[in-house]
């Protein structure tokens, strides 16, 4: 008989089944749970479909009694796309904006917290840097002519915008087209500020750009005051000043409180070309200028003719003192150095012993300013700049321009230009490490790596060459060869980075021929490890630091480490060999310094002759030089063997006077050799083709004075430094 509590079919029941006399409750199954998800969701986004489409339609009804027609739709289009391209605009200054806001993070206001006194490395006060808090003057306190006059002359409209004048730029514009000529600024007093604070003088849109974001940002920060107050204390004044209350001080011998109108009216001419308009060095110009500065007061409404009369009448003069030259591109980066070093005790108040000769410098200055002055039109370049390096580290000469009062970029620390062929150095360096010599040959052939072809200067190949005749001949397709087949680019910049280069070097195939951009202070810094043997440059322009109560706090011999080894001595030996043949068989001879002095370097010239170096070295001094124009515009077929070379001669011939000369490592004969002239030799010199005999430079100085001075100038580093009281008389 068949059990009643199983089915027909021979299945169990459900364990959990009901007792009898409840009700049979089945659970749903999972499926039927999963439909009725599916069934709701479904439901609810097509119910909220519905909805919206209804939603819109209302809207759309809605709007349609504001449609415009007729002239009215052409306007409201307008204003319609006006803001479609005002918001894509928005985004786009937001994006501009971001580069020049990064310039405010930090503590942007740390150059005023310091007062620094540069002394030469002999001792003598070349300049000052920083804001001396003791003759800063509060705004409330100045003569209020002299407040007037600034503002009558450089932003009238100042306390009225909001850091950029529109009226002003908009009549400034005006006046120059009907002049033909710019002969009136459209650049706001705050502009001028965020210049001088934050950014560089370099001509282009990306920093007018952002001189208008920063302007702004400091309207907002800022108050007028404290606006006024920091242009006053921050501007350059001639004469190696900084500031009204110090040229006051320079230039009429007292305080800016005392100064009276026609003084006013000069210092108020100086903010714009203090080098153009420096009393000290025109005193008719400055007259000129202060009479312009008189004249605009009275237009501006701010005195009347009466009042400035008397000034018209005596014009301001001026402290007799003779020409001061002061290295500014150099203290300009000494400074950054001592604020850098200065963050490891409290001091501010400082008293800094550089690494500057002040006859190194000159000489420097003088040769770039000739050199342009002679060849500047020619080759149509208008920039130059230079760095000096003795063998050790310290940097004797930087010339960062041609005119320090018309521009205070720094082209030897802040311009990045491209090396050309100047950069080769780094890859035959990695190829001497890697086992080759200057006698391993190479084939100086059409060469392709990618979609890049890179070409010889005219085109010309040679075949197999050596590689000290591939560098004196700066072959480009040698040391694309070497990086493709030998090492490839990032032992390069690798050997960049440890020669002393800190400018980050791009990971790009066309670096080996020099496309990767550097500064004039990094080229001079990497060549100068070939006369240290391979050993690190330490490079440095700070040698002392002391308080005013004579306590040392900083001494780069005693709180810098050694130097390091950063190529080996037969890699470096390798490269002084090659190197100095540059100046016998390469590109180089018009670099080949007097009396026989053994130098090595090498020239460097970028794609459409746009950058000029030549880079060189003797046993006591590393040399840069560049040439360009600041807009990047093309030189007149100018290659780092004519001006740059010719230049470095001029600068490295007056340095080699009168010393004693150090050997180049690597090299067998490291000293010129003077051989005696025969009768016959005598006479060749005077023949038609050489009517002149050879100029030899007499010298300077014996050796026993020479060693005498130099025991002197040891005995100097070794002193103690000045007292306050000797300091001050001294300035």
């Amino acid at each position: 008989m068949a059990d009643p509590s199983k089915p027909e079919n021979g299945t169990d029941t459900k364990p959990d089944a009901q007792p009898e006399g409840h009700a049979e409750q089945r659970p749903p199954r999972k499926r039927h749970f999963f439909l009725r998800i599916d069934s709701w969701i479904d439901s609810t986004l097509w119910n909220a479909g519905f909805r919206l489409a209804e939603l819109w339609e209302d809207i759309t009804i809605f709007f349609r009694r504001f449609r415009a027609r007729g002239w009215w739709r052409i306007l409201f289009e307008l204003l319609g796309e006006g803001l479609t391209l005002g918001t894509a605009g928005s985004i786009v200054m937001l994006m501009l904006a971001m580069p020049a806001f990064e310039a405010t993070q930090g503590d942007w206001r740390n150059r005023g917290n310091f007062a620094v006194t540069f002394l030469d490395r002999y001792g003598n006060v070349v300049g000052h840097r920083g804001i001396i808090h003791e003759n800063s003057v509060p705004v409330d306190q100045l003569p209020d002519y002299f407040i007037k006059a600034v503002l009558a002359t450089e932003d009238r409209r100042f306390f009225d915008h909001f850091g950029i004048d529109v009226f002003g730029l908009f009549r400034a514009l005006t006046v120059n087209a009907q002049a033909g000529g710019v002969v009136q600024g459209g650049s706001t007093l705050t502009q001028q500020l965020a210049k001088n604070i934050f950014l560089s003088n370099e001509r282009s849109i990306d920093r007018k750009i952002k001189e208008a974001f920063l302007a702004i940002w400091l309207e907002a920060n800022l108050s007028k005051k404290e606006i006024l107050s920091l242009y006053l204390d921050r501007t350059y004044m001639g004469g190696g000043t900084f500031g009204a209350a110090a040229a006051a001080q320079f230039y009429f011998g007292k305080s800016i409180t005392d100064v009276n109108l026609a003084e006013a009216a000069m210092l108020a001419g100086l903010f714009k070309a203090p080098a153009k308009y420096a009393p000290h060095v025109n005193l008719p110009a400055a007259r000129a200028r202060a009479n312009d500065v008189l004249t605009n007061l009275v237009q501006s409404g701010l005195m009347t003719e009466g009042q400035v009369i008397a000034a018209r009448r005596n014009p301001a003069s001026v402290v007799d003192r003779a020409q001061i030259e002061s290295p500014d591109f150099f203290l300009d980066w000494a400074f950054d150095e001592v604020q850098r070093l200065a963050t490891r005790f409290p001091q501010r108040s400082l008293i800094v012993r550089t690494t500057i000769d002040m006859g190194l410098q000159k000489a420097s200055e003088d040769s770039i300013q000739s050199s342009l002055m002679e060849y500047g039109e020619r080759f149509h370049a208008s920039q130059g700049a230079s760095v000096m390096i003795e063998n050790g580290g310290a940097v004797r000469a930087m010339v960062g321009g041609t005119d320090y009062g018309e521009s205070q970029f720094n082209r030897a620390t802040k311009a990045l230009r491209q090396p050309g062929s100047s950069f080769k150095i780094y890859t035959y360096s990695v190829a001497m490490e890697s086992g080759m010599t200057p006698t391993s040959t190479i084939v100086d052939a059409p060469i392709t790596w990618g979609n890049w072809s890179p070409h010889n200067y005219e085109n010309r190949y040679e075949g197999k060459v050596t590689l000290t005749q591939a560098i004196a001949q700066s072959i480009n397709t040698v040391p694309v060869r070497l990086a493709k087949e030998k090492f490839g680019i990032q032992p390069i910049r690798d050997m960049a980075k440890n020669l002393g280069v800190e400018t980050p070097i791009r990971n790009d195939k066309t670096i080996p021929i020099g496309t990767s951009e550097v500064t004039v202070l990094d080229q001079a810094t990497a060549y100068s490890v070939f006369p240290a043997d391979g050993m690190q440059s330490r490079r440095h322009g700070i040698a002392q630091i002391t308080s005013y109560d004579g306590k040392v706090l900083y001494d780069f011999n005693r709180d810098e480490p050694p130097a390091k080894r950063v190529l080996s001595e037969k890699a470096n030996s390798y490269m002084t060999q090659m190197l100095t043949q540059i100046p016998i068989i390469g590109t180089g001879r018009k670099a080949a310094l007097d009396r026989g002095i053994v130098m090595g370097g090498k020239t460097g010239t970028t794609q459409a002759y746009r950058d000029a170096w030549f880079i060189g070295f003797t046993g006591n001094y590393t040399c840069a030089v560049w040439f360009g124009n600041d807009d990047y515009t093309s030189t007149n077929n100018m290659t780092g063997g004519t001006l740059p070379a010719m230049t470095f001669k001029k600068i490295m011939d007056y340095a080699h006077q009168g010393i004693v000369l150090k050997p180049i490592p690597g090299i067998d004969n490291p000293f010129p050799v003077q051989k005696p002239q025969t009768v016959a030799a005598k006479k060749a010199q005077t023949s038609a083709d050489n009517p002149l005999p050879p100029l030899i430079r007499p010298r300077s100085l014996s050796v026993d004075s020479t060693k005498i001075l130099r025991d002197i100038s040891e005995k100097l580093k070794q002193a103690g430094p000045l007292a306050v009281q000797k300091v001050a008389a001294a300035e």
